[in-house]
């Protein structure tokens, strides 16, 4: 399964990126995550169905000091996949 997050709230400045990495290498999941400039956070998440539902769920909170307003999640379909979980520069 493949899915790209774009978090809002207060994600930035707060250790998400670092966490979101953390949290997907535990699951097994391969992706990246990086900040945007508009002050959200966003993730490409592939791997198995059911890490990435929990990865999903586990980003709607985040690490302590965040504060996730929402979520907007795109299905994609990617023909290269990631390898590992990584973060990518600012968008």
């Amino acid at each position: 399964m493949q899915a790209r997050l774009t978090i809002n709230g207060r994600v930035q400045g707060v250790g998400y990126r670092d966490w979101a990495m953390t949290t997907g290498r535990q699951l097994g999941l391969a992706g990246w995550v990086r900040n945007r400039s508009d002050g959200s956070v966003e993730a490409l998440i592939v791997g198995e169905e059911t890490a990435v539902g929990t990865m999903i769920e586990a980003c709607r909170k985040g690490p302590a000091m965040a504060r996730v307003d929402a979520i907007d999640i795109e299905p994609v379909d990617l023909d290269v996949l990631p390898s590992g979980f990584t973060q990518l520069p600012t968008a």
